[in-house]
């Protein structure tokens, strides 16, 4: 058993590394799952094992941090007692409105708390301990709780989450009397939930300006790039021969000379070719063209700031992108490979703003 638990955990671990998606500033989200209840603080002997649930609501997400959340939920909990033992069961409806607090919102994985309260309404079953009482009561409870939301991709969610509630009378278990424990150590009947659902968004705000400072992932911005400044700081620190457009040694056909463009840009977090590159890659496919026995693979390159699984993917992209490129001005896709490369092998400090600009680049492999 505690094999099959481990590794459900690192499944949903797995699960929740999948994607760096853009985290928005504020958002409507949409709650739905599946709750496993079970009696903490009661009156029975013990409690029961056949127990479930399910919960349906709203989240509204001020920031990145803050969230408030209206959910209905409903849980039905087994106790028993008794010689010879007697199953008894409660159902109950609740309605809560707790507040949220996301401690890393950046991340694909963001733990958090819970804490809120609301109304309840419960039904005791004709098993109930105290036969004099009424089999149905309206009371308040409160909510306790931690969760982590595991990020799919730009809308989706895996959430889980432990919640505390004390519900506030000592009737909840079909007996009038209290019970040690509860929410700050009073004296009303507890039960824990355990929720596994999805968190969709409705609606999403702008792109979180603080998640773009703590990753280095922004959404499209507008960026003065002095080209001709960049050309230089390469060929200081690449001894190749060069052109005005293309720097490049002067291809030939020995396996693994490097051919580095100049110019060949994207705009920041994006696999978009920028205006400028074209002129460049279309100087680049004729070259090829030219020497129809070269085949060359196609390196993209980021910068450090982001993480290195982002920066690896978006680099792939963008190596993709202009082997697209170079296919729709005549190159076969057969001599073309295009590989991401990440933030490796850097040719200048990823410290300075230059250097940066530096490393983000594309360079061709003679294969």
């Amino acid at each position: 058993m505690k094999k099959i638990h481990l590794q459900f955990f690192v499944f949903l671990f797995a699960l929740g590394t999948l994607t760096s998606a853009q985290t928005p500033q504020d958002s409507w989200n949409l709650l739905f799952g599946v709750s496993y209840p079970r009696l903490i603080n009661h009156s029975y002997s013990y409690a029961g094992n056949a127990n479930f649930g399910g919960f349906l609501g709203v989240e509204r997400n001020f920031s990145e941090h803050v969230g408030l959340r209206m959910q209905v939920g409903f849980s039905s909990l087994e106790g028993k007692y008794g010689a010879p033992i007697i199953s008894s069961r409660i159902n109950s409806f609740s309605g809560n409105f707790d507040l949220l607090y996301f401690f890393v919102p950046c991340e694909t994985v963001t733990p958090y708390l819970t804490f809120g309260i609301g109304p309840t309404f419960y039904l005791l079953d004709s098993n109930r301990p105290n036969k004099t009482l009424s089999s149905s009561y309206f009371t308040y409870q409160f909510n306790g709780g931690l969760g982590i939301d595991w990020r799919l991709d730009e809308d989706w969610k895996l959430r889980t989450e432990l919640n505390y509630h004390t519900v506030a009378d000592n009737k909840f278990d079909g007996v009038d009397g209290p019970s040690l424990g509860g929410l700050f150590g009073g004296p009303y009947k507890s039960y824990l939930t355990f929720d596994l659902g999805f968190n969709y968004y409705l609606d999403k705000g702008e792109p979180s300006k603080y998640c773009n400072l703590y990753s280095g992932i922004s959404g499209e911005q507008k960026v003065s790039v002095d080209y001709d400044r960049i050309e230089e700081m390469i060929k200081r620190h690449i001894p190749k021969e060069v052109t005005k457009e293309v720097v490049v040694e002067k291809p030939v056909s020995a396996s693994g000379e490097k051919w580095v463009l100049v110019g060949c840009n994207f705009g920041l977090n994006s696999a978009k070719l920028s205006g400028e590159a074209y002129p460049i890659l279309y100087d680049a496919a004729k070259t090829l063209l030219r020497n129809p026995g070269m085949n060359v693979e196609i390196q993209g390159y980021t910068d450090n700031v982001g993480s290195k699984e982002y920066n690896k993917k978006l680099s792939q992209k963008r190596a993709d992108a202009v082997k697209s490129y170079l296919v729709s001005k005549g190159v076969s896709a057969g001599r073309l490979t295009a590989v991401g490369m990440g933030e490796a092998n850097p040719v200048a400090d990823n410290k300075t703003a230059d250097g940066r600009a530096m490393n983000r680049r594309i360079e061709f492999k003679v294969k």
